[in-house]
C-alpha cells in the first residue's frame, strides 16, 4: 500500500457496550486493484478513498458514519488493552464546547541502548498535540470545518491543520486517559532525507495559518533557516570555486571566498551530523548514517520548501 491506512472508528457513547456498534475503516490505496482484507468482524465495513492520501481517506471514513463522534487511528499504532472502554470514559462527560480530546501516546524504546534518530523521531509523538495517531472529535466539529484539507498529501500537517481549523470555530481540544502505543520501526537509511519532503507541507501550513502556526500546535521553530544556510554556503563554495578554477588568472579574492563558503557549509554540517549523533548509539552504522543524511538533509528540506511554496501559491 502506497498510503498508511487510516482508521476512522465512530462510537457510540450512550453506554460503554455500544462501542461495538459499527465501525468504519477507510482504507486508502494507490493500487490499481485494492487489497482485500480478509477475517474482518461483521460489524467492521471498509470504505474505499481511491488512493486520494489520508486526508480523503478520514473524509471518507467520518462522512461514512453518522455517530456523534469519531475516533481516528494511524495504521502503526496498538491501542492499548481495554481501549474502547477508556474512550467511552475520556468522551461521555464532555462539555459541549469541547471539540475534540486526543489519546496519550506512548512510544517504547530500547532500555539496554541509547535510541536512533528515527527512534528519536517517533519518540517524539508523546508531546505531540492533536495527531491523528489517537484523536477523537465531534461529528458537529468536522462537519463545521469540513474535515480534514485534502490538499495535505500525505500523512503529515493535515492533523495539525484540522486542530487548528477547530479551534478557530470555537472548540476545546483536550487530552484524555486512553493509551495508544506507537512503536518504533527501521524504515531504512534514507529515511530521515525522505521526511524532508514534510517541508512543502510545512508551505501550505504557513500560507493559510501564518507564520505562527507552529505555536498554536505547540511545535518548536525547526532547522530551515540553519539548513537554508548550510544550503547556500555549500553552493557558494561550488559556484565560487568554480569560477576561480576556470578563471584565465589567478583570483585570490574568489579563491578566499570560496573557501570561506567551504568551511562554513562544513562547520554548519559537521554541527548537525554531532547534534544528531551524541544522544544516539554511536554506533558505526548510525554514525555513518548520520553523517551521510546530515550533508543530504538541508539541501532536501530547502527543495522540498520551495516545491511547497510554489505549489502553495498556485
Amino acid at each position: 500500500m502506497a498510503e498508511p491506512t487510516e482508521l476512522a472508528e465512530p462510537t457510540e457513547l450512550a453506554e460503554p457496550t455500544e462501542l461495538a456498534e459499527p465501525t468504519e475503516l477507510a482504507e486508502p490505496t494507490e493500487l490499481a486493484e485494492p487489497t482485500e482484507l480478509a477475517g474482518l468482524p461483521p460489524h467492521v465495513r471498509v470504505v474505499r478513498s481511491g488512493g486520494r492520501g489520508p486526508a480523503a481517506a478520514r473524509n471518507a471514513g467520518w462522512r461514512a458514519a453518522d455517530t456523534p463522534w469519531v475516533v481516528f487511528l494511524d495504521d502503526d499504532v496498538i491501542p492499548a488493552p481495554g481501549w474502547a472502554d477508556a474512550v467511552w470514559k475520556d468522551l461521555v462527560d464532555l462539555p459541549d464546547d469541547v471539540g475534540g480530546s486526543q489519546g496519550r501516546i506512548e512510544v517504547p524504546l530500547p532500555a539496554d541502548r541509547r535510541p536512533t534518530d528515527g527512534e528519536r523521531h517517533t519518540a517524539g509523538l508523546t508531546g505531540a498535540l492533536w495527531v491523528t495517531a489517537d484523536m477523537a472529535y465531534r461529528r458537529s466539529a468536522l462537519e463545521a470545518v469540513n474535515g480534514f484539507d485534502e490538499r495535505f498529501p500525505r500523512a503529515y500537517r493535515e492533523d495539525a491543520d484540522l486542530a487548528l481549523r477547530v479551534t478557530r470555530a470555537g472548540h476545546r481540544l483536550v487530552r484524555g486517559e486512553r493509551v495508544t502505543r506507537h512503536p518504533v520501526r527501521n524504515d531504512g537509511f534514507w529515511a530521515s532525507v525522505r521526511f524532508q519532503r514534510g517541508n512543502a507541507d510545512d508551505a501550505l501550513m504557513r500560507r493559510l495559518h501564518g507564520p505562527a502556526w507552529r505555536a498554536g500546535i505547540g511545535g518548536g521553530r525547526g532547522r530551515l533557516r540553519l539548513h537554508a544556510l548550510t544550503t547556500g554556503a555549500g553552493l557558494a563554495a561550488v559556484l565560487l570555486g568554480t569560477a576561480a578554477a576556470v578563471a584565465s588568472r589567478p583570483r585570490t579574492r574568489t579563491s578566499v571566498a570560496a573557501w570561506g563558503a567551504g568551511v562554513a557549509w562544513a562547520a554548519l554540517t559537521a554541527d548537525f551530523a554531532w547534534r544528531r549523533i551524541a544522544p544516539g548509539p554511536r554506533t558505526p552504522q548510525e554514525v555513518l548514517r548520520m553523517a551521510v543524511t546530515s550533508v543530504l538533509i538541508p539541501p532536501a528540506a530547502c527543495a522540498h520548501r520551495l516545491r511547497g511554496e510554489w505549489r502553495a501559491r498556485r
